[in-house]
């Protein structure tokens, strides 16, 4: 049954990497579903206009975490891939909410954070039994 349990992992790191919450500006804010379904519609009307590492990156991240969810065994290499392309923007903006004392980006991040430990510990776990 480790395949159910890594399943549920990745399917949760997608989840919460989606309540990841943004301030920008005087009065600016959003959580990255809205960020994210802003940016799949101009991915079919203008793609040029998401071209950016922090655009591509978490997007591909979370594509990849999608597809280890239709695999028989989600494969380790595309599940720590996927981590990793998420994690690169949740652990930004994990640091920005800790340097500007900001507890809503600093909070939002943490339960990807965590889902991401245990993420790694299982796959860890899974090697040692092996």
């Amino acid at each position: 049954m480790p395949s159910t349990k890594a399943k549920i992992l990745n399917l949760s790191l997608v989840l919460t990497s989606l309540i990841g919450y943004l301030e920008w500006g005087e009065d600016k804010t959003a959580f990255l579903f809205q960020v994210e379904a802003v940016i799949l519609s101009k991915l079919f009307q203008d793609p040029a206009s998401i071209v950016h590492p922090f655009v591509l990156l978490p997007l591909a991240g979370q594509l990849l975490l999608l597809f280890t969810l239709f695999q028989k065994q989600p494969g380790k290499a595309l599940t720590f891939s996927g981590l990793g392309g998420i994690g690169v923007l949740l652990l930004l903006m994990f640091a920005i909410g800790v340097m500007n004392l900001n507890v809503k980006i600093f909070a939002s991040t943490l339960p990807f954070l965590v889902t991401g430990i245990l993420t790694i510990r299982h796959h860890r776990k899974e090697n040692v039994h092996v």
